[in-house]
């Protein structure tokens, strides 16, 4: 296998440790979703839907240059009050902006891992709550047809 070119995860440090074990050169982009989440977890419910809609405003820019700009905008709106919540943001800056570095079609599916992650949690749902599938093959046809239809 060829080493990934960019490599997208959520906060996994054991992810981003292996990886850069493996594949030295591989850069990183943190997944939006995750990191929107953490942010609005670090402030009260008043302050959400405001920040949310800026953090929209810093993935959703035309290219990097006014992705910069919109963090910055953020910082100087939420950091003094929130200063936890901005250095979510302001500390990942390189790794929440390397998609940008790459072709614009690509940038909602760089963006993100919640594609991939919505396939597992069908297989998790259903591997939850069958406490014993029989056999370890019984187990992986179950998993295997899970992902199949998701």
């Amino acid at each position: 296998m060829r080493a990934p070119v960019l490599a997208v995860g959520d906060g996994a440090l054991g992810f981003w440790k292996s990886l850069a074990g493996i594949f030295p050169a591989s850069r990183h982009q943190t997944c939006w979703v995750h990191k929107t989440a953490n942010v609005l977890n670090a402030m009260p419910k008043l302050a959400r839907p405001g920040a949310r809609t800026a953090l929209q405003d810093i993935y959703n820019a035309e290219d990097r240059h006014p992705a910069a700009k919109a963090i910055k905008t953020f910082a100087q709106l939420y950091g003094a009050k929130f200063s936890k919540a901005a250095h979510k943001i302001t500390d990942d800056e390189a790794e929440l902006l390397a998609f940008y570095d790459f072709p614009a079609e690509h940038w909602i599916r760089l963006r993100t891992t919640n594609p991939i992650e919505s396939t597992f949690a069908t297989v998790r749902q259903r591997t939850k709550f069958t406490r014993e599938a029989g056999s370890r093959t019984a187990a992986l046809a179950m998993v295997f047809k899970l992902v199949e239809s998701a």
